[in-house]
């Protein structure tokens, strides 16, 4: 007889918006920095449930990093 090994996940801490926490009211494309925390190595935006971001910060998010593609401050 072979023994069952449980393994159970942890409780996942909730993950906060750290946009909100900061109290920001508009994410510039301008500010690279910031943009390229939410990238991957190949240039892809990194998804909400990865980050924590509300909706309303991600969908600016996703907006100022295809605005900053097109300027060439981020790829």
């Amino acid at each position: 007889m072979q023994k069952r090994i449980s393994r159970r996940r942890q409780a996942a801490k909730p993950k906060s918006c750290r946009f909100c926490e900061a109290r920001v009211n508009y994410i510039d494309f301008k500010d690279a920095e910031t943009l390229a925390k939410f990238q991957t190595e190949k240039g892809k935006i990194m998804p909400r449930r990865i980050t924590g971001n509300c909706l309303d910060h991600q969908k600016m998010l996703a907006t100022a990093i295809k605005r900053a593609r097109i300027v060439a401050l981020v790829y």
